[in-house]
């Protein structure tokens, strides 16, 4: 080939994938409003896309997830960030244990019974070493409603109906176990270190750095440096240190990576850290119109990368990860979605505030995201689970998007059964 033709392909294929990159932009920005209240999500439609152009003779670069893992770590890591400051700049609900009872019980019950009961299953019927089944458990464990739109709360408002018992637990749950299943998966990399052998690992070290230390300072880093931004978003006295009058979205992004920046720093959990962090910046000044500045900035930049990274994910499993799936992992992955959720969901709310219904549907729709593919991505750097990677890849990749699929068509009339419900009864009363 001519050096002229070499030129020539490869602006072709520099091309090619820029026009794909602005179609893909525009679709993000139209597909939300096509698919809105219909059994239909923008990631299903991404991840569709994803999985055709896997069939296609198209001219992407190499998506093995292995090969590029540093890049998956830090694309996925930005995702889960910005999608948390979103979270917590939309709850509107002041802290307290009584109000939010709700996730603090899906935290305490579910994820630890998510985590250990998935794990079983997949040392049981993967037979892999515990390390790596309990690596499984963790990385499956968080959920990620930003998936589901209608699962979510919404943008930052005074209405109470945007912040029913359902949106606000999903949605709190998914600020804070994003963060919290961490400790689970350090656990598994000291299990992988000591052999798979329980004995070996210092679990007093774990509980009290890895589980308490850690968080805590993920939490403290959030309210010192959400009472600080919110003091200056709101009430500085110089203007021009006075941001919620210039009305600049792009703070948002300031602001998230402040937060997980000081908090990994002083080696606490940056995801933590982060959605404190908006949930301070959020009641420093509830009411105030510049958190829906914040909050839509935040957002687009989520649905750009969510976009693009189900687009990947579905030209990987289509290109490659099918092939690495047996019967035994896509059986862990929909007993997980349509059994062990479910059940750990409905256990954690016995007893609870709200009707038989919400907690169906609480307990139901605890999606599978980005965070799980940011976690593995992370286990993968360090060692002791070599054999094992091409199989966490596929069984990770198709849990997330059976979750994406199965949720995604059921979201909508669920939840829209419970809003018509709640018209013609008090909000969330039994009935």
């Amino acid at each position: 080939m001519s050096t002229t033709e070499t030129i020539a392909a490869g602006s072709g294929l520099t091309g090619a994938l820029y026009a794909l990159l602005g179609l893909g932009a525009l679709a993000a920005a139209v597909l939300p409003r096509l698919v809105r209240r219909r059994p239909l999500s923008m990631p299903m439609v991404f991840l569709a896309a994803g999985a055709l152009s896997g069939l296609l003779p198209l001219p992407l670069p190499d998506l093995d997830p292995s090969a590029n893992r540093v890049w998956v770590e830090h694309i996925t890591e930005l995702c889960v960030i910005v999608s948390l400051m979103g979270a917590g700049l939309a709850l509107n609900r002041p802290f307290g244990f009584r109000s939010w009872a709700g996730p603090g019980r899906l935290i305490g019950i579910t994820l630890p019974l998510t985590v250990g009961a998935t794990a079983a299953l997949a040392w049981l019927l993967l037979d892999w070493p515990w390390a790596s089944a309990l690596l499984v458990g963790a990385l499956l464990a968080p959920t990620d409603p930003v998936l589901a739109a209608e699962v979510r709360v919404g943008e930052p408002t005074d209405e109470k109906d945007d912040e029913d018992e359902v949106r606000f637990t999903l949605t709190s749950e998914a600020g804070l176990n994003d963060g919290l299943a961490f400790p689970f998966v350090l656990a598994a990399l000291a299990l992988a270190a000591a052999g798979s052998t329980w004995a070996e690992v210092d679990w007093a070290r774990w509980v009290g750095v890895d589980l308490l230390a850690k968080a805590a300072i993920g939490v403290a880093v959030g309210l010192v440096l959400g009472r600080l931004l919110g003091r200056m978003f709101f009430r500085a006295e110089t203007s021009s240190l006075r941001l919620s009058e210039h009305m600049e979205g792009f703070v948002a992004l300031a602001a998230t990576c402040l937060a997980y920046g000081l908090a990994e720093l002083a080696h606490g959990y940056g995801f933590v850290a982060v959605f404190v962090t908006a949930c301070t910046v959020r009641a420093a000044e509830r009411g105030h119109g510049y958190h829906k500045v914040l909050h839509g900035f935040t957002e687009q930049i989520e649905r750009l990368l969510t976009a693009g990274l189900l687009f990947l994910l579905g030209h990987y499993l289509v290109s490659a990860g099918f092939a690495a799936l047996t019967w035994q992992m896509v059986l862990v992955a929909v007993a997980l979605i349509v059994v062990i959720r479910p059940v750990t969901g409905w256990i954690a709310q016995q007893g609870f505030v709200t009707g038989p219904r919400e907690r169906m549907v609480t307990a139901i729709f605890g999606l599978r995201g980005i965070g799980s593919l940011f976690y593995l991505a992370y286990a993968l750097g360090h060692h002791g689970f070599e054999e094992q990677a091409r199989g966490l890849w596929a069984l990770t990749a198709v849990t997330v998007a059976l979750s994406v699929l199965i949720h995604g068509i059921g979201a909508t009339p669920a939840i829209g059964h419970l809003d018509r419900l709640r018209t013609v009864r008090p909000r969330d009363a039994p009935p």
